[in-house]
């Protein structure tokens, strides 16, 4: 059913010798999510999703897919998933058809047309027979794509899909996302470091700090929940701030370059709004200036190597 949860880690951690790079995670993806998976560098992402994958075991905890815990139902499990973790493996002599033939003969076989139908939903169709050591980068990466496609999954994970891309290729990259989303309904569990990416297309995410889960939830939710920036100019500019000040919810109020930087929860907009209007002030423009790399940076602050014990906050 629509939303029920198709992935879940439950304590999920893993140590190299006294390092621990992920520590008690709990993680919890829903059917048709485009699930964004974000932490600084070293922060433990590619060593979780290579658990998810059961390329490595995990120290502690477990992981269940559709409801079948791994590694007791690999098979059935992981049949019903595909993977692009960092970059495609391919045969860079052979076609670009070629390669998807003989990822469908490991896989066992593959239905009539699901080569032509991978190669459309990436955009490769035209280059289809063209040696893949003639491909940019950003073709090899949707090929990489195309393999995860092949034997219908019904969830993709994406690890750093868009690594070493130019901005036309990241677009690109982007926009497929979205559309095996929404064409297909396939979750799509993504790792990125690049936050604008996972802003303009996630639906929910978890961000991990220090190998420790730090907040996970509804994008859109998280970033309009807590106190957040908004841009306000105004006129007089004095008298706005002083009305400003005067209000409970505004935590901080600065005059920059002609405007005001007020700290305030997104949600007491309107009633800030309605106060300078009612104490005579013209107000010229009112604007939220949250961004997932501001939530990002105050949520990862002080990131350490260390392992500390687990504080995990939910929205």
């Amino acid at each position: 059913m629509p939303g029920d949860i198709i992935l879940q880690t439950s304590g999920l951690g893993k140590q190299y010798g006294k390092r621990w790079a992920v520590q008690n995670l709990d993680l919890q993806v829903r059917r048709g999510e485009i699930f964004g998976f974000l932490g600084p560098n070293g922060a433990g992402k590619s060593t979780t999703i290579r658990m998810l994958l059961t390329l490595i075991g995990p120290t502690t905890g477990r992981v269940e897919l559709f409801g079948l815990p791994l590694p007791e139902h690999r098979r059935e499990a992981l049949s019903r998933v595909g993977g692009l973790v960092e970059r495609a493996d391919l045969y860079l002599y052979l076609s670009g058809r070629r390669n998807l033939e003989i990822v469908g003969a490991l896989k066992g076989g593959l239905k009539r047309g699901a080569i032509d139908q991978a190669l459309e939903a990436v955009g490769l169709t035209a280059r289809a027979n063209d040696r893949v050591k003639t491909y940019s980068h950003g073709m090899k990466q949707r090929l990489g794509v195309a393999q995860a496609l092949l034997g219908d999954p019904e969830c993709i994970i994406l690890d750093e899909p868009t690594t070493g891309l130019d901005p036309q290729g990241i677009k690109e990259m982007r926009e497929l996302i979205v559309r095996l989303s929404r064409e297909r309904g396939i979750t799509i569990f993504l790792s990125s470091h690049l936050l604008s990416e996972i802003e303009q297309t996630a639906t929910s995410m978890a961000i991990i700090n220090g190998g420790i889960l730090a907040v996970q939830g509804g994008v859109r939710d998280l970033l309009n929940s807590s106190e957040n920036s908004v841009r306000i100019e105004a006129s007089p500019l004095d008298t706005a701030m002083k009305v400003l000040q005067g209000l409970p919810f505004v935590r901080r109020c600065e005059q920059r370059e002609g405007s005001l930087e007020v700290k305030m929860p997104f949600t007491e907009t309107a009633r800030a709004n309605a106060a300078l209007v009612a104490a005579g002030v013209e107000v010229a423009a009112l604007v939220p200036r949250r961004s997932l790399e501001e939530y990002f940076l105050t949520i990862t602050e002080g990131a350490s190597d260390t392992i500390r014990p687990p504080a995990v906050k939910r929205p």
